[in-house]
């Protein structure tokens, strides 16, 4: 991966270019976070019902970060071997955690590739949701370094070639899970709800 070499990016002047970057890649590691903290407070299991929606959230902007780079020109850093940095960051207990959670929703279905390959394939939505977790600390740590182009390098890279796949495929199936908690409910309660809705008691 990293002793490969990496064409460089184009259409813009290098200041400007420098500009643009340094912006992606602030906005990229806000997004980072935020996807952790919130895969963070489901884990923690202290508010359940909220799980799903929050994941669905999390795993949306998320995937609208990685949409960005995927929209760019390829990012060169300035190094041509990737620095070494300490090892990632362990998520067992947050894995753990998630499927604990998502126990009796957490396998599901897909193909190997919707283009070259649509083999079936069994995946694991906690495992999807913690690796993801995992590339994007990989990428935090050269940030939080200062390596600011080796951190928008990698996360570019591994949205291509991992987190974004998993991340896409985790969304499918919690849209899945929801659509079916919301479609498949019974008429009888939806109705009452709908009625009580639109016709709260009086007050006072």
């Amino acid at each position: 991966m990293s002793d490969e070499p990496r064409p460089a990016p184009s259409g813009s002047t290098p200041s400007e270019e420098v500009v643009e970057l340094r912006r992606l890649a602030d906005e990229t590691a806000a997004d980072a976070r935020t996807y952790l903290d919130a895969l963070a407070e489901v884990a923690s299991a202290i508010q359940p019902d909220l799980a799903l929606p929050l994941l669905l959230l999390a795993l949306s902007q998320l995937l609208f970060a990685g949409a960005r780079l995927g929209a760019i020109q390829d990012v060169v850093p300035s190094e041509r071997y990737e620095p070494d940095i300490n090892g990632d960051d362990d998520v067992e207990a947050l894995r753990v955690g998630l499927a604990n959670l998502l126990e009796g929703i957490d396998e599901y279905v897909d193909v190997t590739d919707p283009l070259t390959n649509p083999t079936l394939i069994g995946g694991v939505l906690s495992d999807d949701l913690a690796a993801v977790a995992v590339e994007l600390s990989h990428g935090l740590r050269h940030y939080d370094d200062g390596r600011v182009d080796e951190a928008l390098w990698w996360w570019q890279f591994s949205y291509l070639t991992g987190w974004g796949l998993r991340a896409t495929s985790a969304l499918r199936v919690l849209q899945a899970v929801i659509g079916h908690l919301r479609q498949d409910a019974d008429e009888d309660a939806v109705a009452e709800a709908e009625f009580d809705a639109l016709h709260p008691p009086a007050v006072g």
